[in-house]
Protein backbone atom coordinates (compact mmCIF):
# COMPACT_ATOMS: atom_id res chain seq x y z
CA UNK A 1 0.00 0.00 0.00
CA UNK A 2 1.40 3.14 -0.83
CA UNK A 3 2.15 5.61 1.79
CA UNK A 4 -0.01 8.96 1.77
CA UNK A 5 1.78 11.83 0.29
CA UNK A 6 2.60 14.92 1.96
CA UNK A 7 0.56 17.85 1.00
CA UNK A 8 2.38 20.41 -1.18
CA UNK A 9 1.44 23.82 -2.04
CA UNK A 10 0.33 25.02 -5.74
CA UNK A 11 2.71 27.34 -5.93
CA UNK A 12 6.38 26.61 -4.18
CA UNK A 13 7.61 29.81 -3.24
CA UNK A 14 10.85 27.37 -1.55
CA UNK A 15 9.62 27.64 2.37
CA UNK A 16 9.40 24.58 3.14
CA UNK A 17 6.65 22.21 3.80
CA UNK A 18 3.14 22.76 4.53
CA UNK A 19 1.31 19.81 6.00
CA UNK A 20 1.51 21.34 9.49
CA UNK A 21 0.27 24.48 8.57
CA UNK A 22 -2.44 22.61 6.78
CA UNK A 23 -3.05 20.35 9.58
CA UNK A 24 -3.37 23.16 12.06
CA UNK A 25 -5.66 24.87 9.82
CA UNK A 26 -7.94 21.63 10.14
CA UNK A 27 -8.29 22.41 14.14
CA UNK A 28 -12.06 23.55 12.96
CA UNK A 29 -12.96 23.66 16.70
CA UNK A 30 -10.18 25.91 18.17
CA UNK A 31 -10.52 28.12 15.20
CA UNK A 32 -14.65 28.26 16.07
CA UNK A 33 -13.95 29.15 19.82
CA UNK A 34 -11.62 31.40 18.83
CA UNK A 35 -14.85 33.16 16.21
CA UNK A 36 -16.82 32.76 19.02
CA UNK A 37 -14.63 34.73 21.43
CA UNK A 38 -14.09 37.60 19.08
CA UNK A 39 -18.03 38.16 18.27
CA UNK A 40 -18.33 38.09 21.78
CA UNK A 41 -15.71 41.20 22.31
CA UNK A 42 -17.50 42.52 18.54
CA UNK A 43 -20.49 44.81 20.73
CA UNK A 44 -18.36 48.42 21.72
CA UNK A 45 -20.83 48.09 25.05
CA UNK A 46 -19.41 44.91 25.59
CA UNK A 47 -15.96 45.62 25.31
CA UNK A 48 -16.23 48.97 27.51
CA UNK A 49 -17.83 46.57 30.56
CA UNK A 50 -15.59 44.40 30.21
CA UNK A 51 -12.54 47.10 29.99
CA UNK A 52 -14.01 48.86 33.10
CA UNK A 53 -14.29 45.71 35.41
CA UNK A 54 -10.37 44.67 34.14
CA UNK A 55 -9.95 47.67 36.66
CA UNK A 56 -12.78 47.80 39.15
CA UNK A 57 -15.26 45.73 40.67
CA UNK A 58 -18.27 47.02 40.27
CA UNK A 59 -22.10 46.28 40.74
CA UNK A 60 -24.92 46.57 37.55
CA UNK A 61 -26.09 49.97 38.89
CA UNK A 62 -22.52 51.56 38.98
CA UNK A 63 -22.02 49.85 35.71
CA UNK A 64 -25.05 51.07 34.14
CA UNK A 65 -24.06 54.78 35.53
CA UNK A 66 -20.66 54.60 34.36
CA UNK A 67 -21.42 53.42 30.72
CA UNK A 68 -24.69 55.47 30.27
CA UNK A 69 -26.54 52.03 29.81
CA UNK A 70 -29.65 50.49 31.31
CA UNK A 71 -29.66 47.94 33.79
CA UNK A 72 -31.24 45.24 32.04
CA UNK A 73 -28.38 46.17 29.55
CA UNK A 74 -25.42 45.43 31.67
CA UNK A 75 -26.93 42.46 32.97
CA UNK A 76 -27.48 41.04 29.34
CA UNK A 77 -23.65 42.10 28.46
CA UNK A 78 -22.30 40.19 31.73
CA UNK A 79 -24.20 37.30 31.15
CA UNK A 80 -22.54 36.53 27.73
CA UNK A 81 -19.14 37.26 29.42
CA UNK A 82 -19.81 35.16 31.96
CA UNK A 83 -20.74 32.31 30.32
CA UNK A 84 -17.20 32.83 28.56
CA UNK A 85 -15.47 32.62 31.34
CA UNK A 86 -14.36 36.80 31.56
CA UNK A 87 -15.62 37.12 34.40
CA UNK A 88 -16.34 36.14 37.95
CA UNK A 89 -18.54 37.49 40.78
CA UNK A 90 -19.12 37.75 44.06
CA UNK A 91 -22.52 38.30 46.60
CA UNK A 92 -22.40 40.56 49.43
CA UNK A 93 -25.57 40.54 51.08
CA UNK A 94 -28.44 41.08 48.13
CA UNK A 95 -25.82 43.05 45.87
CA UNK A 96 -23.91 41.21 43.54
CA UNK A 97 -19.94 42.54 42.21
CA UNK A 98 -18.49 41.65 39.00
CA UNK A 99 -14.94 41.69 38.08
CA UNK A 100 -12.68 40.40 35.56
CA UNK A 101 -11.77 36.74 35.89
CA UNK A 102 -7.87 36.26 36.87
CA UNK A 103 -7.16 33.93 33.95
CA UNK A 104 -4.59 33.78 31.68
CA UNK A 105 -7.25 34.44 29.08
CA UNK A 106 -9.04 37.05 30.50
CA UNK A 107 -5.80 38.98 31.14
CA UNK A 108 -4.41 38.47 27.66
CA UNK A 109 -7.96 40.08 26.40
CA UNK A 110 -7.75 43.00 28.48
CA UNK A 111 -3.95 43.88 27.54
CA UNK A 112 -4.93 43.45 23.58
CA UNK A 113 -7.94 45.67 24.22
CA UNK A 114 -5.94 48.30 25.33
CA UNK A 115 -3.21 47.82 22.44
CA UNK A 116 -5.91 47.99 19.91
CA UNK A 117 -7.46 51.01 21.44
CA UNK A 118 -4.29 53.17 22.04
CA UNK A 119 -5.74 53.25 25.60
CA UNK A 120 -3.66 53.00 28.54
CA UNK A 121 -4.46 51.05 31.62
CA UNK A 122 -5.26 53.81 35.07
CA UNK A 123 -1.96 52.35 36.65
CA UNK A 124 -0.26 53.44 33.39
CA UNK A 125 -2.00 57.05 33.17
CA UNK A 126 -1.17 59.92 35.88
CA UNK A 127 -0.90 57.36 38.11
CA UNK A 128 2.48 55.64 36.96
CA UNK A 129 3.79 52.94 35.28
CA UNK A 130 2.28 49.23 37.03
CA UNK A 131 6.12 48.46 38.10
CA UNK A 132 5.54 51.68 40.14
CA UNK A 133 2.27 50.67 41.28
CA UNK A 134 3.57 47.21 42.39
CA UNK A 135 6.80 49.17 44.34
CA UNK A 136 3.54 50.97 46.33
CA UNK A 137 1.94 47.18 46.90
CA UNK A 138 5.45 46.10 48.52
CA UNK A 139 5.66 49.39 50.63
CA UNK A 140 2.05 49.48 52.03
CA UNK A 141 2.24 45.57 52.89
CA UNK A 142 5.08 45.73 54.61
CA UNK A 143 3.89 48.71 56.70
CA UNK A 144 0.86 46.33 57.41
CA UNK A 145 2.54 43.27 58.26
CA UNK A 146 0.02 42.61 60.97
CA UNK A 147 -2.78 42.19 58.49
CA UNK A 148 -3.36 40.23 56.24
CA UNK A 149 -4.34 41.74 52.67
CA UNK A 150 -5.51 39.95 50.16
CA UNK A 151 -4.87 40.30 46.74
CA UNK A 152 -8.11 42.08 45.93
CA UNK A 153 -8.03 44.42 48.38
CA UNK A 154 -4.50 45.42 47.11
CA UNK A 155 -6.26 45.40 43.35
CA UNK A 156 -8.91 47.70 44.35
CA UNK A 157 -6.91 49.59 46.72
CA UNK A 158 -4.40 50.56 44.28
CA UNK A 159 -6.69 50.54 40.78
CA UNK A 160 -5.04 47.52 39.18
CA UNK A 161 -6.09 43.87 37.47
CA UNK A 162 -5.28 41.24 39.66
CA UNK A 163 -3.58 39.38 36.76
CA UNK A 164 -1.21 42.50 36.17
CA UNK A 165 -0.15 43.03 39.83
CA UNK A 166 0.34 39.41 40.25
CA UNK A 167 2.21 39.21 37.21
CA UNK A 168 4.69 42.64 37.70
CA UNK A 169 4.98 41.66 41.26
CA UNK A 170 6.99 38.64 40.47
CA UNK A 171 8.40 40.26 37.58
CA UNK A 172 9.64 42.82 39.93
CA UNK A 173 10.51 41.08 43.08
CA UNK A 174 11.27 37.45 41.79
CA UNK A 175 8.45 35.29 43.69
CA UNK A 176 4.73 35.79 44.13
CA UNK A 177 3.04 38.21 46.48
CA UNK A 178 2.10 35.46 49.10
CA UNK A 179 5.66 34.28 48.77
CA UNK A 180 7.16 37.72 49.54
CA UNK A 181 5.30 38.79 52.29
CA UNK A 182 5.47 35.90 54.04
CA UNK A 183 9.26 36.04 53.82
CA UNK A 184 9.47 40.14 54.89
CA UNK A 185 7.14 38.57 58.12
CA UNK A 186 9.34 35.78 59.32
CA UNK A 187 12.34 38.33 58.86
CA UNK A 188 10.30 41.18 61.38
CA UNK A 189 9.00 37.88 63.79
CA UNK A 190 12.74 36.84 63.61
CA UNK A 191 13.95 40.14 64.82
CA UNK A 192 11.20 40.78 67.23
CA UNK A 193 12.44 37.17 68.66
CA UNK A 194 15.98 38.32 68.99
CA UNK A 195 15.40 41.62 70.09
CA UNK A 196 12.37 42.07 72.40
CA UNK A 197 10.89 39.86 75.16
CA UNK A 198 7.39 40.01 73.58
CA UNK A 199 5.68 36.64 73.99
CA UNK A 200 5.61 34.30 70.79
CA UNK A 201 1.87 34.59 70.47
CA UNK A 202 2.13 38.45 70.38
CA UNK A 203 4.73 38.36 67.82
CA UNK A 204 2.45 36.46 65.49
CA UNK A 205 -0.18 38.77 66.12
CA UNK A 206 2.41 41.58 65.22
CA UNK A 207 3.16 39.94 62.00
CA UNK A 208 -0.29 38.79 60.77
CA UNK A 209 -0.92 35.51 62.13
CA UNK A 210 -3.66 34.52 64.67
CA UNK A 211 -3.19 31.07 64.74
CA UNK A 212 0.40 29.37 66.53
CA UNK A 213 0.08 26.90 65.21
CA UNK A 214 0.35 28.25 61.71
CA UNK A 215 2.92 30.40 62.93
CA UNK A 216 5.14 27.89 64.26
CA UNK A 217 4.94 25.62 61.07
CA UNK A 218 5.73 28.55 58.67
CA UNK A 219 8.71 29.62 61.11
CA UNK A 220 10.32 26.71 60.90
CA UNK A 221 9.84 26.49 57.45
CA UNK A 222 11.59 29.32 56.96
CA UNK A 223 14.75 29.35 60.04
CA UNK A 224 14.72 25.44 60.19
CA UNK A 225 13.57 25.93 63.89
CA UNK A 226 10.51 26.56 66.43
CA UNK A 227 9.99 30.43 67.33
CA UNK A 228 10.56 29.43 71.00
CA UNK A 229 13.84 27.25 69.62
CA UNK A 230 14.95 30.28 67.83
CA UNK A 231 14.79 32.72 70.85
CA UNK A 232 16.57 30.60 72.60
CA UNK A 233 19.29 30.19 70.60
CA UNK A 234 19.73 33.73 70.46
CA UNK A 235 19.98 33.97 74.23
CA UNK A 236 23.00 31.67 74.42
CA UNK A 237 24.87 33.16 71.89
CA UNK A 238 24.48 36.36 73.63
Amino acid sequence: MDEKKEYTLPHDHGRGSAEALRRSLSEIGEFRAASGLFSLLADESRVKIFWLLCHSEECVTNIASLTDMTGPAVSHHLQKLRAAGLLECRRDGKETYYRAADTELAGLLHVTAESVMRLACPVNSGQGSAEETVRAVHDYMSENLDRMITIDELALKFNINTTTLKQTFKKVYGTSVAAHMRMHRMEKAAQLLRETDKSVNDIALSVGYKSMSRFALVFKEEYGTAPTDYRKKQDTAD
